[in-house]
């Protein structure tokens, strides 16, 4: 991965971690206290959530530094089991994966437990996902061994995103903006499809040649991510200042 970090550095990682479990609460992405985020910091370490304190009071403090074994380099805590082989599974297989969330937000999950659930072309925020999700179609279990893992790493394809059949998502990138902002527009896209099929009318289905012209946004993804995470740390600057607490 390559990654170096110095002290700054590295709490400047933790404030950026905490402030995405803050959001991810905000706009109910998680599942109570499960779930997990985690930012590489070398080649076999990273940052994770501990486990058992509601994302909403996550602080910069709160972030534990682990292996890939799971040995508690820096911070307190418990290292959920699940998080420690699929976030480190992954860091592993994907080296461009700097970021890793994974949850089991909504609206995305429904279409991941749907038979033969994808995320279909039906808006211009869906489009712009074309041909960058893998989907796992065989539910493994809880995830609570390396094994899986690996399997889930391999199942992503080189791919940023992850449709976990019957579980959740996983999103990754080569910064944490990126992940996140993958994560919050995936989760709108999947809302979308979901409340249109709801309507009880058939879904409108952008033709092919549209699909991949309004991919081509994706070459702007970085600018935006990170744009996007700006303006949502600076919304919790003025009204969550404490996340930022080391």
């Amino acid at each position: 991965m390559g990654h170096v970090y110095d002290r700054a550095g590295l709490d400047e990682l933790k404030r950026e971690l905490a402030a995405a479990f803050r959001l991810a609460a905000r706009f109910e992405l998680h599942e109570g206290i499960d779930n997990h985020f985690s930012v590489a910091v070398d080649e076999d370490r990273f940052l994770l959530n501990p486990f058992g304190i509601h994302w909403s009071m996550l602080c910069a403090r709160d972030m534990i530094l682990t292996d890939g074994e799971g040995t508690v380099l820096e911070g307190e805590g418990e290292i959920e089991v699940t998080a420690l082989h699929i976030h480190g599974g992954i860091h592993r297989a994907h080296p461009g994966a700097k970021a890793v969330l994974h949850t089991h937000m909504p609206y995305a999950t429904a279409i991941a437990c749907q038979e033969g659930g994808r995320l279909l072309p039906v808006s211009q925020t869906a489009a712009l996902f074309s041909k960058q999700i893998a989907y796992d179609d065989s539910y493994g279990g809880l995830g609570d061994n390396r094994e899986e893992g690996v399997r889930l790493a391999a199942a992503m394809d080189g791919k940023p995103i992850l449709f976990m059949g019957n579980h959740g998502i996983v999103t990754a990138g080569q910064t944490l903006g990126i992940a996140f902002h993958l994560l919050y527009h995936l989760e709108r896209a999947a809302r979308l499809q979901v409340l249109a099929a709801s309507g009880g009318q058939p879904l409108r289905m952008l033709p092919a040649a549209v699909v991949d012209k309004t991919a081509q946004g994706w070459d702007h993804l970085p600018y935006y991510a990170e744009r996007h995470m700006t303006a949502l740390r600076a919304l919790l600057d003025r009204e969550e200042p404490d996340y930022a607490e080391a």
